[in-house]
């Protein structure tokens, strides 16, 4: 239809008053109205442009950094993990932080609160124990002098732990992570005679195999905390021996986790926070 055809058709003349009143002037109508529906057409196409402008926003803020062209940037190091799930509570029972549960018990599955190896990692099957419940002695071998381990065994012993669950993997990059859960019957126990005793922040009080001169990480990050989750973490200083070594030992409730990565060279930062912050959650 043409501009012509759209334009409206005039109504016949009424009566002439009796008073006669000004002659309209028709063309400054036709030339409002079609003012007007330009402005509609323009004003139309201003909101058509702002959604899609505002949709391809939306969608970059939702695409990973490296999807959007010109923003493009090499990984910073995090490894791959699976998406992490919370083992399921026995009905009725309470978190591990819960006021109605003072000893701090975890009551899931202490296996199903393992950290799972990250994408492209090769499994320490020796970690795996018989249906998934470690020996004291393999976890001890990690203790490197003879008479630490024996003290270490004895406390073990004497503060009644109950199991060790624990997980190992080898990534692409020759780094070794080996996670540990020792569960005991308190809170009060795997804060009080563990963690507060044996591992203060100026060093860990036994020296872990193949480590020589440990001392607290300063560089770990405060917003890195998991609320519940009490941590200590130490980083190798140089001279250091064939590898670099990272430790960090957590409580939880009941649990005292005990977090070691180890690499030729350089043990690198981002993916052993990475790693903590991410077993640390599993507990917390």
């Amino acid at each position: 239809m043409t501009e012509q055809q759209q334009t409206p058709v005039a109504d016949p003349p009424a009566e002439p008053p009796e008073v006669p009143a000004e002659p309209a002037a028709p063309p400054a109508v036709r030339k409002d109205r079609r003012g007007l529906r330009a402005a509609l057409r323009w004003s139309a196409a201003v909101v058509v442009f702002a959604v899609a402008a505002a949709g391809t926003a939306y969608g970059i803020t939702r695409m990973e950094r490296t999807d959007v062209p010109g923003l493009a940037t090499e990984s910073d190091g995090r490894w791959d993990y699976p998406p992490l799930t919370k083992p399921p509570l026995p009905s009725g029972s309470p978190g591990p932080q819960a006021e109605s549960n003072p000893a701090g018990t975890h009551h899931a599955d202490l296996r199903a609160l393992l950290l799972p190896a990250p994408k492209g990692a090769k499994e320490n099957r020796a970690l795996r124990g018989a249906q998934g419940w470690l020996p004291a002695d393999v976890f001890l071998k990690e203790i490197a002098e003879k008479e630490d381990r024996d003290e270490f065994r004895q406390r073990l012993v004497d503060w009644g732990l109950r199991h060790i669950a624990a997980r190992g993997w080898t990534t692409e990059d020759g780094t070794r992570t080996r996670i540990y859960l020792l569960r005991f019957d308190t809170a009060a126990v795997a804060d009080d005679r563990f963690h507060g005793v044996l591992f203060p922040y100026s060093g860990p009080a036994h020296r872990v195999t193949g480590t020589e001169n440990v001392v607290g990480d300063e560089t770990f990050p405060e917003a890195a905390t998991v609320a519940g989750v009490q941590r200590t973490v130490y980083d190798e200083a140089e001279p250091r021996g064939a590898e670099h070594d990272r430790q960090a030992y957590l409580v939880s409730g009941d649990v005292l986790a005990v977090v070691l990565q180890s690499r030729k060279g350089t043990a690198h930062a981002v993916p052993f926070r990475q790693t903590v912050v991410l077993q640390s959650q599993l507990l917390g």
